[in-house]
């Protein structure tokens, strides 16, 4: 049983999320959710803006969650609306 909520990641799905994904650019190129956004974790502190740019829910993706829990207790810090999808490959099902 994954310990992501699959449930929420479709809700957020339905009304429009962005999938961040917050792996390293050979992780991200070796495979991603199409039309995700890529922000590698360590840069997210000098992006904030541009994820509240989104103005639409976010999904965090990583490969095994840890990183995008990092993401996403990070950016809900700063007031993004934001849930961790866990890996990556845990929300492309959904697409």
């Amino acid at each position: 049983m994954s310990q992501f909520d699959n449930e929420k990641i479709q809700e957020y799905l339905k009304n429009g999320a962005v999938v961040l994904d917050v792996r390293t650019p050979e992780e991200y190129d070796a495979g991603h959710v199409a039309g995700s956004e890529h922000i590698v974790l360590q840069t997210l502190p000098a992006k904030v803006d541009v994820v509240k740019g989104y103005e639409k829910p976010v999904i965090a993706v990583c490969r095994s969650g840890a990183r995008s829990q990092q993401a996403t207790d990070f950016l809900k810090g700063h007031g993004v609306d934001i849930i961790n999808g866990g890996p990556w490959e845990n929300v492309d099902q959904y697409l």
